[in-house]
């Protein structure tokens, strides 16, 4: 099926729930490739425009689900900075050219690089029917093992992305530097209107992750004024919150001894580099 607008899709999803939504087509093909998956029907979202428009809504970005990441580097790497890097280190150019953040989350893969900058900065996903449409924060939307709360009449529409009020990071670790799958990956986000602290975590978890301890202990231990640096064990004490909150698996990638290890060092380079971030605004605001 090839709808050419968004009700159509709306209309062909809710005929078609056993149907797989299909856009940049770089996770479902490789899968009907590999005999994984054998849909009943595809619905080619690839003509429904209003997926792959962005702009302001409120104080948010509205990220249309069909727009790849290429167009996220180009267009949103200031208004959603860790989502930008996150799309950065997507696999190739090609791949980067056609798969989506949509995508990503219709997959709900642990591994999706767009997962821990989505729950770092506390965004919204767009979830829409014939039924109508409902939003719900990344962080309610990754229930269990690629389960989510998308129903299964559902498409996602947008995601809409908080402005950055403050520095945002993503690191992500791979057997190699291209073309990979993550070990395991970080995001961190400072908001410093709200002095509130986001994380989120990768490849450490049947689901994206967050280390609200973590959180809790920066958003404390963090000198907001004005950002000076923060003494060596409170470092190492946030970065050993994220790595506990994770629930790693042994896998062909790595084991979970090094993910947990490997979230660590993450976790304080990031939170090195988002203080570097700070106390560079800081400095250009007084």
């Amino acid at each position: 099926m090839r709808p050419s607008t968004l009700v159509e899709a709306l209309e062909a999803r809710s005929a078609h729930p056993d149907g797989v939504p299909i856009m940049g087509g770089t996770d479902v093909m490789v899968e009907m490739n590999f005999d994984k998956r054998r849909p009943s029907a595809l619905i080619d979202l690839t003509r429904v425009p209003e997926l792959t428009e962005w702009g302001v809504d409120g104080d948010h970005t509205r990220l249309g689900a069909g727009v790849p990441y290429t167009r996220i580097i180009e267009h949103l790497s200031g208004s959603a900075p860790a989502l930008a890097k996150a799309s950065r280190s997507v696999a190739s150019p090609q791949i980067r050219n056609r798969g989506t953040v949509g995508g990503n989350l219709g997959g709900a893969s642990p591994a999706g690089e767009s997962h821990p900058p989505l729950l770092a900065t506390d965004a919204v996903i767009e979830l829409a029917s014939v039924r109508g449409t409902r939003r719900v924060r990344a962080r309610d939307f990754y229930l269990s093992f690629r389960t989510t709360a998308l129903r299964e009449d559902e498409l996602i529409t947008a995601v809409l992305l908080p402005r950055a009020p403050g520095p945002q990071q993503f690191a992500k670790i791979g057997t190699r530097n291209a073309m990979v799958i993550a070990v395991t990956s970080f995001s961190l986000a400072l908001d410093a209107e709200r002095r509130a602290v986001g994380t989120g975590i990768g490849s450490a978890g049947p689901t994206p992750l967050r280390s609200e301890a973590a959180e809790e202990f920066l958003e404390a231990e963090f000198d907001w004024e004005d950002g000076r640096p923060l003494a060596e064990p409170v470092v190492r004490r946030f970065g050993e919150l994220v790595a506990a909150a994770a629930r790693p698996i042994d896998d062909q990638r790595g084991t979970a001894e090094y993910r947990r290890h490997a979230l660590s060092v993450m976790a304080r380079r990031a939170l090195s580099w988002s203080v570097t971030d700070y106390r560079k605004g800081a400095t250009r605001c007084a």
